[in-house]
């Protein structure tokens, strides 16, 4: 009897021990589903995160590889640039060059009947009374004082002074210039005058009161004053300016040369 009961105890604690089994074996599947549930819920947009971003880093290092190859270009370019800036300047400079040789041999054929030394201005001192500068030829050429100096447009102006390398000149616009002149129409010689009521112009005094003067009048040099040859183009006649005694009438004369550009000269050694 105590056998059969001990029998039955052993085959009811066995069959719960089966259920008790199986209901845990179930619950642990279900908690494995449920936890990888959980896990591919969190883990999936964080693993969407990283590859988003490896893909990215992935661009930006293209990115940074295409700023790494346009900066060599933009250095070769400059370098290229700055290549081409030298070449450049060298051609302006021959090209300066040679437009002095060609103003030089313009002027030579121009005053073939006289003896030049060809010059450029290498210093400039104007101001409302001084209007002189400075040639990079002197006494070692040749050059000396009361020479004529002249452009392809016209008078310049005469040397006043020299050193062995270096001569200054006075120009016609200067406030003490004086500059004896003719009218090419009418043939009648005037006195010129650098002035300050215009600035860069002459002004003609001493015409004759028979003088026929108009705008446009052609002035050049008369020979007379022993330091202008004659003929020497000056420059046009701007406007007369009448007063009640004729005999005090002026004109301005605007001269043929800018000297606020003229940078190549000749100077009249004979």
């Amino acid at each position: 009897m105590y056998k059969k009961k001990t029998g039955i105890i052993g085959i009811v604690i066995t069959v719960v021990i089966l259920v008790i089994l199986v209901f845990v074996s179930n619950m642990k599947l279900e908690s494995l589903s449920y936890i990888e549930n959980l896990v591919s819920t969190v883990v999936m947009p964080v693993q969407n995160g990283l590859t988003y971003l490896k893909n990215k880093i992935t661009g930006n290092h293209a990115f940074f590889a295409d700023i790494n190859k346009l900066q060599q270009e933009n250095e070769t370019l400059k370098s290229r640039n700055t290549e081409l800036e030298e070449q450049l300047r060298e051609f302006e400079i021959v090209k300066n060059e040679n437009d002095t040789l060609k103003e030089y041999l313009s002027l030579s054929e121009q005053f073939s009947n006289y003896e030049t030394k060809p010059a450029y201005i290498i210093n400039k001192d104007f101001s409302n009374y001084n209007n002189v500068f400075v040639i990079n030829v002197g006494q070692k050429d040749g050059i000396k004082t009361n020479m004529t100096v002249i452009s392809e447009k016209g008078l310049v102006g005469y040397v006043i002074s020299t050193t062995n390398n270096t001569a200054k000149v006075q120009t016609i616009i200067d406030t003490a210039s004086t500059v004896s002149a003719t009218l090419s129409t009418s043939k009648d010689n005037i006195i010129c005058k650098g002035t300050l009521e215009e600035k860069g112009a002459l002004k003609a005094t001493f015409i004759p009161t028979t003088a026929s003067i108009v705008q446009g009048d052609k002035v050049e040099t008369s020979g007379m004053g022993g330091i202008y040859p004659k003929g020497i183009y000056i420059g046009n006649v701007k406007k007369v300016v009448s007063t009640k005694n004729i005999a005090d009438r002026y004109a301005i004369i605007e001269p043929a040369v800018d000297f606020n550009k003229v940078d190549t000269v000749l100077v009249i050694t004979k």
